[in-house]
């Protein structure tokens, strides 16, 4: 059994450290436990200004680097940046501050036609389908088609 005087010692301790942590995330106001990065691309105004219409296809990925995501329509093509600035706090936890998609339209002579930047503001938000496709049979899991394999099984 612990000695009170260890436990008042202790106990003494573990306040000093609490109001310690408190003061310092006051004084920073707790910019010390949060980390502020990018995920994906870093498209800076620079690199941007210099995709221009007419420019080839591989210009844009010398300038821009290779593209997150390809996608063809017919024989036009289009390369999409993406680039997410995000908080991290100390605990884990991560917010979206902001999310910028940098869309580059090809024509059918691999030339630049277009591009548009996107924002948070111009996303809609997508209700995910609940409903699911009916199958053959009755959805099992993996232990109740093992058991059912042998409940079955006719002996030779």
């Amino acid at each position: 059994m612990p000695s009170p005087v260890a436990t008042r010692r202790f106990g003494a301790l573990l306040v000093s450290l609490g109001f310690a942590l408190s003061l310092s995330a006051c004084a920073t106001g707790f910019e010390g436990f949060t980390q502020q990065r990018v995920e994906g691309y870093d498209i800076s105004q620079d690199a941007l200004a210099q995709i221009r219409p007419g420019q080839s296809q591989a210009l844009v990925t010398t300038v821009l680097g290779s593209p997150q995501l390809t996608n063809d329509f017919g024989q036009e093509s289009a390369y999409y940046y993406v680039s997410t600035r995000v908080t991290e706090t100390a605990l884990g936890t991560t917010s979206i501050n902001s999310r910028t998609v940098l869309a580059v339209y090809f024509d059918k002579n691999k030339k630049v036609k277009d591009r548009a930047v996107y924002t948070l503001k111009d996303g809609k938000p997508v209700a995910i389908e609940q409903r699911r496709t009916p199958s053959y049979g009755e959805d099992r899991t993996f232990i109740q088609s093992i058991l059912s394999s042998f409940s079955s099984a006719s002996p030779a």
